[in-house]
């Protein structure tokens, strides 16, 4: 049987897609012919990663978009259909995580809130908790509303979420972010049976832990070796290493691919080099 995968002429709209891990989704499914409109609050990265796509023979285009601005996202959907046509495949990758919805200490010992410098869970701030929870969570569905009616009437489209190890077992520190994932994860499952009769299949992808530069001050020290955080993450990571970019191209490229995946809807798949099946002993 023929399993390799045609989207060609496809639009697919990431966002997220100035950092590394939607970056290189961008480049993979260019390389696999088709056109991609890369979207990011950070015009500049959008545009420079787009740029790099186009000088490797791909065809791509960069927007400024605030996922969590309608507005915004009308704006940069109508320059996409004006400058690729209309979307066949939607990327949400816009998510992270912010200091003010982040404690400093794993355990609640008593009398943290009076320390001062020291942000306790009675401390954490409830604009921090809502941006975290908002870009997440609300930074999915507005895209999703702005791109999928694009899909109406079509065949073989797909919107692939990014959840996270988070949405299995919550990381200490982050109860925001872990929160906001746990609900991707949910929501995925939702969109896939609301969108089941229009053919239109919906899936997410869980990372493990990826070490990028976006992430490096907080896994390594200065010198190079790795914070306690770094030793606790290997620790419970069977494969003993973080993943690289890549190694998230093919569960990708296997969603996409109606031919392999064409009976599946509602999945979130862990890539995790055996994270989210280690039970620590």
């Amino acid at each position: 049987m023929d399993y390799s995968i045609d989207i060609r002429d496809k639009v697919v709209v990431i966002t997220g897609a100035g950092g590394v891990l939607c970056g290189e989704f961008a480049k993979l499914l260019a390389e696999q012919g088709s056109r991609v409109a890369l979207l990011d609050l950070n015009e500049e990265a959008a545009k420079a990663k787009a740029e790099e796509i186009r000088a490797a023979g791909g065809v791509a285009e960069g927007y400024a978009c605030n996922v969590l601005e309608k507005e915004s996202l009308k704006a940069a959907h109508e320059a996409v259909k004006k400058d690729l046509g209309t979307c066949d495949i939607l990327l949400n990758g816009a998510g992270g995580n912010n200091p003010r919805a982040t404690t400093t200490n794993e355990y609640y010992k008593a009398g943290d809130e009076e320390i001062d410098g020291l942000v306790s869970f009675f401390d954490l701030d409830q604009k921090g908790v809502e941006f975290v929870f908002n870009l997440n969570f609300i930074g999915t569905l507005l895209p999703t509303q702005e791109f999928a009616v694009d899909m109406i009437g079509k065949k073989d489209c797909s919107i692939i979420n990014i959840s996270s190890m988070n949405a299995y077992t919550p990381l200490t520190k982050i109860p925001a972010y872990s929160g906001a994932k746990a609900a991707i994860s949910n929501f995925t499952q939702w969109l896939a049976v609301h969108f089941s009769k229009e053919g239109i299949r919906v899936n997410a992808i869980a990372p493990g832990f990826f070490s990028t530069k976006q992430n490096a001050a907080l896994l390594f020290n200065e010198d190079g070796t790795p914070t306690a955080r770094t030793e606790k993450i290997l620790a419970a990571t069977p494969m003993g290493r973080f993943g690289e970019p890549e190694e998230l191209n093919g569960t990708l490229l296997y969603l996409l691919n109606p031919k392999m995946s064409g009976f599946v809807t509602g999945v979130v798949i862990p890539i995790d080099g055996g994270f989210s099946a280690y039970s620590g002993v």
